[in-house]
C-alpha cells in the first residue's frame, strides 16, 4: 500500500511540472499549430492530476478507521494507470520537451514518474530517467527530486543506495514495520564524510558524478586566466537568523528577496555555508576557511560565490553566527530576535575568479558557475577554533582542461 502511496506522490510531482513546462513551451515556441495539441494536452494532465488529487484524499482517509475495503486507493491506481497505458501524454510531453535545451533535475524526474504511471516500474527507459534525474539533483536545495527518484528505484527493485535523509522521511511513513526492517533499511543508508572509508576518494562508490565528473569542485585557482566581461551585484536583506548544522558544516538559511546578479541575470540567495580550510585554492594556497553563498535563479541555475576567510582581525558577522550555533545537529535554530545580513560577510571589492565546475558535496551535480573573490575577509584565531568542524573541505579536483576566468 505504502508502496503505491509513494508512486502517487511522485506521480503528481510529475504532473505538475510536466504541465508547466507545457506551458513554457507554447510561449517559447509560438507556433500557431501546437496550440490545439497544448490544450489538449493541458485538459488531459488537469483530469489526472484531479484523480490523483482524488486517490492521495482517499488514501489518507483510509488511514482512519473504516469500513471500506483497504484495496479501493489501489483500483483507482490501477485506473488511472490503464488511463494513460495509450502512452499518448507521454509522447506529448516528450515532444514538447525537445525543444528545451536542457531539462531540469525536477522535470526529469516528473518525466520519469509520467513514464513510470505509463509504461511500469520494470521499464529500462524509466530506470534510466530517474538515474538521470539523481545525477542532475544538487544536494541541499533538491532533496525531495534526489529522495524521490532513489525511492522510485528502490521500489522497483533496482540495486540503489539510498540517502540517509531519505530514509528518514521513508522510516516516518512505515511506523507500522517491524524494528528488524527499520534495521534493515538503515543498513543500506548512504553515509559520507571527510575522512576514512566515507572520504571524498571514496565519493564516487556512492555518486558516480563525484568519481567520473569532468568538471568537479573545488579547483586550484591559477594563471593564466581568461578575461570575464561579467559584473557581479549582491543585494542582500536583513532576515531572522535561521541557522542550522547538517552534519557537514554550519549552514544559514536565507529568507527570499536577497538576490546576486550576474550582468543582467538574477539570482535568488538560498543560504550559505562554511569549509574549513577553504576548499578552493589561489596559487595551491588555503585560506583558513570559506564561506560558499548558493544562489539559484528561476530557470534553475545554480551559482556560488566563494568568500576566503584569512586568519585575522575579530569578524562582528561570524561573532553574531558563533553566538548562536545550533544546539542540536540536523534542528534549523532560530534564536529569537536575532537578524543577520549576509552582506556582512562580503568583502568591498567584487573581483572574481569564475570557472564552471560542481556542488562540492555529494550528489557533486555539474553545471554550477562559481565566483571566488579575489579579496578575503578577516577571521580571528579565536573564531577559526569555534568552528565545530576541524575539516570539511573536498580536495581540489583536476581542471579537466577548463579555463578560469578573472574579471571584476
Amino acid at each position: 500500500m505504502k508502496k503505491y502511496l509513494r508512486l502517487i506522490l511522485e506521480v503528481l510531482l510529475g504532473i505538475c511540472l510536466v504541465a508547466t513546462a507545457t506551458l513554457a513551451y507554447w510561449n517559447f515556441s509560438a507556433k500557431k499549430h501546437l496550440n490545439e495539441q497544448v490544450v489538449e494536452l493541458s485538459e488531459q494532465l488537469d483530469e489526472a492530476k484531479e484523480s490523483l488529487e482524488k486517490v492521495q484524499e482517499e488514501a489518507t482517509a483510509s488511514q482512519q478507521p473504516k469500513e471500506e475495503p483497504e484495496n479501493s486507493s489501489i483500483q483507482e491506481m490501477e485506473a488511472l494507470k490503464s488511463a494513460f497505458a495509450n502512452g499518448v501524454v507521454l509522447q506529448d510531453v516528450e515532444l514538447l520537451y525537445k525543444a528545451q535545451k536542457s531539462l531540469s533535475a525536477e522535470r526529469q524526474v516528473g518525466m520519469a514518474s509520467l513514464r513510470l504511471l505509463t509504461k511500469g516500474a520494470q521499464d529500462p527507459e524509466t530506470i534510466a530517467a530517474y538515474q538521470k534525474a539523481l545525477e542532475m539533483a544538487e544536494w541541499s536545495n533538491r532533496l525531495q527530486t534526489v529522495c524521490a527518484a532513489q525511492n522510485a528505484l528502490a521500489a522497483a527493485g533496482q540495486k540503489v543506495k539510498v540517502l540517509s535523509e531519505c530514509k528518514k522521511s521513508t522510516e516516518k511513513e512505515a511506523e507500522s514495520k517491524d524494528a528488524n526492517a527499520k534495521k534493515d533499511d538503515k543498513a543500506h543508508a548512504v553515509h559520507w564524510g571527510y575522512e576514512g572509508d566515507n572520504g571524498p576518494e571514496h565519493w564516487g562508490d556512492a555518486f558516480p558524478v563525484c568519481g567520473k565528473g569532468k568538471k568537479q569542485s573545488p579547483l586550484n585557482i591559477v594563471g593564466p586566466f581568461d578575461k570575464s566581461k561579467e559584473t557581479l551585484s549582491v543585494d542582500y536583506k536583513e532576515g531572522p537568523l535561521k541557522i542550522l548544522n547538517n552534519g557537514h558544516t554550519i549552514q544559514v538559511n536565507t529568507e527570499p528577496g536577497s538576490t546576486l546578479t550576474i550582468g543582467k541575470e538574477s539570482f535568488d540567495l538560498l543560504q550559505f555555508h562554511f569549509h574549513r580550510p577553504s576548499e578552493e585554492q589561489v596559487d595551491g594556497k588555503n585560506a583558513s576557511m570559506v564561506a560558499h553563498f548558493v544562489h539559484k535563479s528561476k530557470e534553475g541555475k545554480l551559482a556560488v560565490i566563494g568568500v576566503m576567510l584569512n586568519e585575522g582581525k575579530d569578524s562582528a558577522a561570524i561573532k553574531t553566527l558563533w553566538a548562536n550555533l545550533p544546539p542540536k545537529e540536523g534542528e534549523e535554530f532560530l534564536p529569537p530576535k536575532v537578524t543577520f545580513n549576509p552582506a556582512s560577510m562580503m568583502p568591498k571589492e567584487m573581483a572574481f575568479y569564475n570557472y564552471e565546475g560542481s556542488l562540492t558535496t555529494p550528489p557533486c551535480t555539474e553545471g554550477v558557475q562559481f565566483y571566488i573573490l579575489k579579496a578575503p575577509v578577516d577571521i580571528s584565531k579565536q573564531q577559526l577554533a569555534k568552528f565545530p568542524f576541524k575539516l570539511n573541505a573536498r580536495p581540489v579536483q583536476a581542471l579537466n582542461g577548463r579555463k578560469i576566468a578573472a574579471g571584476g
